[in-house]
């Protein structure tokens, strides 16, 4: 019996840290949880970063901030760096660009070659061909999910990742 529960977790395990080529798959579903220590206060669509967060996380979430009144635009924020709306590829480009992440901006299907494969200390980025979403200490930022609102927002709703690869910026 032992024998068994020991396969079925290294099984689960394998499942959900499996990999298609380079690219780590993400695990389902994307919640708004993590330590104390590592995790955005929200409140009323504002994010707070944790207080011992490193610089570069409080710019991210100081430009996801900037983003929150801000309409969905198709190819929003790759014409024009400072658009009036964005789309998920241009709000993603953004916050990590305004972070000192990145330079200029990518589409969704970029993204699948971001930065470090696997999920990020403080920043992860989902990517897909044709969609991208991010989460910065845990908190998501997102123009897709479950909302009213529509545009970049912060979102603490949990959201499936299905068929995305998780990458995050080298350190973070």
């Amino acid at each position: 019996m032992i024998r068994f529960f020991a396969l079925l977790l290294s099984l689960t395990t394998a499942l959900l840290f499996s990999s298609c080529g380079n690219q780590v798959q993400a695990r389902d579903p994307v919640t708004y949880r993590g330590t104390a220590k590592h995790t955005a206060a929200y409140h009323n669509g504002w994010a707070y970063a944790p207080r011992g967060a490193p610089t570069k996380v409080k710019l991210a979430i100081a430009a996801g901030n900037r983003l929150q009144n801000k309409p969905y635009k198709w190819g929003g924020g790759h014409a024009r760096l400072n658009d009036s709306g964005y789309d998920c590829s241009g709000a993603v480009s953004y916050v990590l660009r305004e972070a000192g992440l990145m330079n200029g901006q990518m589409s969704s299907r970029g993204f699948l070659n971001y930065g470090k494969r696997g999920y990020g200390k403080w920043i992860t980025v989902y990517a897909r061909n044709g969609h991208v979403f991010i989460t910065v200490a845990g908190l998501r930022l997102d123009t897709g999910g479950s909302s009213r609102r529509t545009g970049p927002r912060w979102k603490p709703w949990t959201r499936k990742s299905v068929g995305h690869v998780v990458r995050h910026p080298p350190g973070y």
